[in-house]
């Protein structure tokens, strides 16, 4: 069923899929199931050229069992805000997690970034982070340390003096600007090649098309960030329900 785990037929399906080059979409199309399963299924189980199915089928399985030794702990878990779903909420975290992981960032950090971004206050502790997590507070501090590293999250003290990791309302428009600047240092490096390679040859030609090509791209991302930017400050409309 579209709405089950998925059975180990369709983890074999998925890896020769994968095999012959098929994009994630159509993968899930042929299964009929949402794109962002089999997105998170290969991104936890090696990604799309480590994926095996018979790993994944019992790496799968050895996660829900962990889970059912566990489940006496989450008697004490405090019940979702807003009247959540806590399990459409864990698994949507999932889902952001493995976008995170997409664009390079290790499991554990993009985890951490997920818990943070979807954390109503922005900010957590670190011990906060593990149970939320169910993770280990040594795994908790190295993803810090790394998203700290990036600036993608910063430090402060709450007012019991403990310190607590924030995600500004600024950082995805720092990090956008950065991946700008990036992109713009790659249309510099390709015309340098120009001059190098003999205006007029071919070679040259494509690099000075590259360059232009990301020249035009690097300009219009950071010119539409500058433009956006005060989205990322905008505050939630406060109802009665939610002062309630």
């Amino acid at each position: 069923m579209p709405g089950g785990r998925l059975t180990q037929q369709e983890r074999q399906q998925i890896a020769l899929g994968l095999a012959d080059g098929l994009a994630y979409a159509e993968i899930a199309r042929g299964l009929d199931r949402p794109t962002s399963t089999i997105t998170r299924e290969v991104m936890r189980n090696g990604g799309p050229t480590a994926y095996r199915a018979d790993l994944a089928h019992r790496a799968t399985e050895h996660r829900a069992h962990r889970r059912r030794r566990a489940a006496p702990r989450d008697l004490n878990t405090p019940p979702q805000a807003h009247g959540r779903d806590a399990e459409a909420v864990r698994e949507y975290e999932e889902t952001f997690a493995t976008v995170f992981m997409q664009s390079g960032l290790p499991k554990m950090t993009a985890r951490v970034l997920a818990g943070l971004y979807t954390a109503d206050t922005g900010s957590l502790t670190a011990s906060e982070l593990a149970g939320r997590l169910q993770v280990s507070p040594a795994s908790v501090s190295k993803a810090i340390t790394f998203l700290e590293g990036q600036g993608l999250i910063r430090r402060e003290r709450d007012e019991r003096r403990r310190e607590r990791y924030v995600v500004d309302d600024d950082v995805m428009y720092q990090s956008t600007m950065a991946s700008a600047r990036a992109t713009a240092h790659l249309g510099e490096v390709a015309r340098q090649g120009v001059g190098i390679l003999g205006p007029g040859t071919p070679a040259a030609a494509r690099l000075e098309n590259i360059a232009r090509f990301i020249d035009f791209v690097s300009e219009s991302i950071a010119r539409a960030a500058d433009q956006a930017r005060e989205i990322l400050h905008t505050k939630a409309e406060t109802t009665s329900d939610d002062v309630t």
